[in-house]
Parts: C-alpha cells; sequence; structure tokens
C-alpha cells in the first residue's frame, strides 16, 4: 500500500503586513521527501500520527514535503504553488491512499480557499483514492473542502497539545475505510458569528462546553468523530466564522444531528465569542500592585501566532512608564536591533531605536520605535528544540538573537518571527522565567502550553497591532453578511440560520 502524507499550513491574516514568501516556510523548516519521516516521527504531531499509522499498516509512506510557517499576511502564489503542486506530484504517480496535514485558513494571493483550492486539485488527480484531512481549530471550513475529502477532523484544544491524538483519529478511520470496515459520512454546518481568539481557549466558555458536546457525541456511538471550529476571524473572506462538522460511520442523519446540535449551542451562546476591553494603563497598574509571581502579561494585539508584527512598542512602552521591575519580554522582532547588538558586543550597554520597524496600513498606524538603553547580555543562533507539550520535539530556529538587559527589564529580541508558547525561548538564552515577577509574551492563548503551569496570575493587555480583537479598527470587505458582531442581527431561530 502507497500512502501519500503531506503538511502545508499556514494561518493567514489578511490585514497583516507581514508578507509570506517561500522563505518563510523555509525559516520554519520546511522539508521534502525522507527528510519530512526524519524531522517529524520524534514529534507528538499530526504526521508522526500519520507515519506511526502507515508503519502499522506496513505502508510505504510518500512524503513530499512538509512545509509551515508562522501566520502573516497572504501567501505568495509562487510559495503556495511549489508546495501544492509537490503534493500534486506525487499524487499523480499513482497512491491508495492520501493524510494531510492542512490548516484550514489559508488565503493566497489569488485564491481565498488554499486547502479547498488544493483538496480540489487532489481530487481531480486522484477521483477514486481515500484522502483524509486534520485542520487547525482556528480552521474556517468550506464547502470545497468538505466536498473534496473523506474524512476531515480538527483540533480539540486551544493551545493546540492534542495534535498526534487527532491524527491516529482521522487517519484510523481512513484505514478503516481501506479496509472495507467503515463507510465514513460528513456533515457539517455553521452558523453567522465571527468568533474573537481570545474566546476560544478550549479551557474556557464557550469552547469548553462545546468541546464537551464533541466528546459526548463519540463517546455515544453516534459519530465518529465531532469537530467544532472557532475559525479565524483575522481572515476576511468570504467564509470566514465558527462551524462544525462530524463523521459517521454510513448514518448520514447521525451525522446530521450531530451537527444541528452544535450549531444550536454555537448560537445561543454568541456574545460569548466577544472579548471585553480595558484601558491599557489599568491594566498595567493593576499588574504592578501584584506582589507575587510570575504574571504573565499578554501583548495580544499583536500577537506573533495570529500574524502580528512582533514588533510593536505600544505595551512595553506601558510597562516601562509605569516601572515594573524584573519583567522578562518573550519575542520582539527586530532584526536590526539584533545586529546593533551584535556589533557592540556582549557587555556592552547601547542605546537603541527598539521594535517600531513595520507600518500597518490596515488599521493606520505607522511603526513607532522606542529608545531603550539596555546591557548586551546575551547572543546566540536563537536555535532550541520545544520541550513543552505543544509542538514538542520540533527544533525552533528564531534567526540571530539577542538578549537586551534595561536592569528592570531583559528583552528577547530575534530576527526571525515565532510566538512564545514554549518556555524554551526564555531558557535558550538563559533566562528562568519561573521565577521573575513578569513575564510580558506576544501570545494570546498558546501561552498556556509552555508557560500555565508556572503562572500566577495572567494579565491581557490591549495594546495595539494587526491581532487587535477591536473590531471596529478592521475594515472587512469580503466576510460574508450579515455576521455576529459585525451586524445587529435578530435572534432568529435556529431553522431561519439556512442550510447546514
Amino acid at each position: 500500500m502507497r500512502v501519500v502524507m503531506a503538511m502545508m499550513k499556514h494561518e493567514t491574516n489578511t490585514f497583516s503586513p507581514v508578507p509570506t514568501p517561500w522563505s518563510r516556510f523555509e525559516d520554519w523548516s520546511a522539508c521534502f521527501g525522507e527528510d519530512v519521516i526524519r524531522a517529524y516521527e520524534p514529534t507528538n504531531m499530526t504526521l508522526a500520527a500519520y507515519i506511526k499509522l502507515c508503519r502499522e499498516a506496513d505502508a510505504e509512506i510518500i512524503s513530499p514535503i512538509a512545509a509551515e510557517a508562522m501566520p502573516s499576511g497572504p501567501v505568495a502564489d509562487d510559495a503556495y504553488n511549489r508546495m501544492s503542486d509537490s503534493i500534486l506530484e506525487a499524487v499523480a504517480k499513482g497512491c491508495d491512499a492520501i493524510m494531510l496535514d492542512l490548516h484550514g485558513a489559508m488565503v493566497t494571493e489569488s485564491s481565498q480557499d488554499g486547502e479547498g483550492t488544493l483538496l480540489a486539485r487532489v481530487r481531480a488527480a486522484a477521483p477514486n483514492t481515500p484522502i483524509c484531512v486534520t485542520c487547525d481549530l482556528h480552521a474556517n471550513l468550506t464547502q470545497a473542502m468538505v466536498d473534496n475529502c473523506d474524512a476531515l477532523i480538527g483540533y480539540k484544544t486551544y493551545p493546540h497539545t492534542d495534535m498526534y491524538e487527532v491524527g491516529t483519529t482521522v487517519g484510523g478511520i481512513l484505514l478503516a475505510k481501506l479496509r472495507g470496515e467503515a463507510d465514513p459520512v460528513m456533515a457539517w454546518g455553521r452558523v453567522p458569528v465571527l468568533s474573537q481568539t481570545l474566546r476560544q481557549g478550549t479551557d474556557d466558555e464557550p469552547f469548553k462546553s462545546l468541546i464537551r458536546l464533541t466528546r459526548e457525541a463519540e463517546a455515544s456511538g453516534e459519530v465518529m468523530a465531532a469537530t467544532v471550529f472557532g475559525g479565524f476571524a483575522l481572515a476576511d473572506i468570504q467564509d470566514a466564522g465558527i462551524s462544525c462538522i462530524t463523521i459517521a460511520n454510513g448514518d448520514k442523519s447521525k451525522a446530521e444531528a450531530a451537527v444541528d446540535r452544535l450549531r444550536v449551542e454555537m448560537w445561543e451562546h454568541r456574545s460569548d465569542h466577544l472579548y471585553n476591553h480595558e484601558p491599557l494603563s489599568d491594566a498595567v497598574a493593576r499588574a504592578k500592585d501584584i506582589t507575587d509571581g510570575p504574571t504573565i502579561l499578554l501583548d495580544h494585539a499583536d500577537n506573533t501566532g495570529s500574524g502580528g508584527n512582533q514588533d510593536v512598542m505600544t505595551v512595553i512602552e506601558e510597562v516601562i512608564r509605569q516601572d515594573l521591575d524584573d519583567v522578562a519580554v518573550g519575542g520582539l522582532w527586530d532584526p536590526e536591533a539584533v545586529q546593533q547588538m551584535q556589533a557592540a558586543g556582549i557587555g556592552t550597554t547601547v542605546t537603541i531605536a527598539l521594535g517600531g520597524k513595520t507600518d500597518m496600513p490596515s488599521i493606520s498606524r505607522k511603526g513607532e520605535p522606542l529608545l531603550v538603553t539596555g546591557k548586551v547580555t546575551v547572543l546566540s543562533n536563537g536555535e532550541w528544540t520545544v520541550r513543552g507539550p505543544m509542538y514538542n520535539g520540533l527544533v525552533v530556529q528564531m534567526g540571530p538573537t539577542a538578549v537586551l538587559d534595561t536592569g528592570k527589564m531583559q528583552i528577547v529580541v530575534v530576527s526571525r518571527h515565532h510566538e512564545p508558547w514554549d518556555q524554551g525561548i526564555f531558557l535558550s538564552v538563559g533566562i528562568d522565567p519561573a521565577y521573575k515577577r513578569y513575564v510580558l509574551l506576544k501570545s494570546r492563548i498558546h501561552y498556556r502550553a509552555g508557560f500555565a503551569p508556572i503562572a500566577k496570575h495572567t494579565i491581557t493587555l490591549d495594546g495595539v497591532g494587526v491581532t487587535t480583537s477591536d473590531n471596529s479598527l478592521l475594515d472587512y470587505q469580503n466576510v460574508r453578511r450579515p455576521i455576529y458582531p459585525l451586524d445587529n442581527i435578530n435572534e432568529p431561530g435556529f431553522e431561519e440560520l439556512g442550510p447546514r
């Protein structure tokens, strides 16, 4: 048995000024052929689960590509074509099954639905070959994605710590179909709601209850798999928003019944998908009153993992202004500043125009550097291995990295964008965040994977950036309308929500 197995992942923020050429995938260790097996088999990611299933089935693994990039603006067409063409070329040579690890919110220069476009091409090339797909919890599910595969599933955790388990589930369904032991049929639906990422943590409501419903549907035997997708509201596309999908064994009515229950729950609790803001100065003042630590400070409007520049200084400036002490800052992107610190050398005191190198035209903001004086205490190549529960075993490449110590704040400055979901961003440069009073992260929810075990308190800071949770700052042009909360939708009954 020949199985084509590939990964092509990007969460696209259409408001982000950060470009997404092929080099951005190379920065995140894109690999080909046998290198895919070597890189991902030791991890806890979806591809590792696919590899294990294929080995147990004594299948030949064809692995054309594994490519992922940190969230940013629309993917360049040449980068998209390079990835999708490599998958198509492998499929065209013939195979018995196709296992794909996708994101579900990829937008390219010429397509609003990168995954749907890929799957339609794969289905056309292999019309009778079973295809399974794993998607991120933040996928914007589309009809093209569902129509062109046999089994599609998504993560049940945010932070995403169940990639391996989800890959095992959907890969097992596909192999059962090949053996004639299962007949997977899917139903899907959505509701007109743009859910904000800050409200999608699966330990919090409303997603805690939604995930419980999917597990109950699976445990009852009604369906083989059930998924709720929070969607990615920062992709201004027709299909953005929350949705759900179920897979039943031969009985479409059971899949549809489970979807209907999930849709009702999503709509009834639509207001819970919105984040309530607090003035930045007030939130920092609350943090200053906390005496024990670490207290996690979240600069969520400049969240790298949602397409932020990672160089907005608004929150850092306010923390300095209010004179917070013993602060570690995780992941400020400024390659120019790193070069200056490299030239100065370890132990040198420097004054640098830090951050603010990127304009943000989508929210009408110019980049604003902040003059910061401090000592260069660490210079490194920025390479380390994730040891926490999310992306465990993956080698991170932050590029040339430096630490600027102001006396009250240690700032880790990197040359490649990377969301700080693992303590390795600090430990790799000699800072132990467990012993800091404050840990300031350009993150939203993923930080919980690595930092929740040490956090005494967490405060969300509403700064500036293209990952803002303030919808009034974003000029939506493409998303279907009406949609909550952009429009004042009356309270329709479930039957008025339209087709699944």
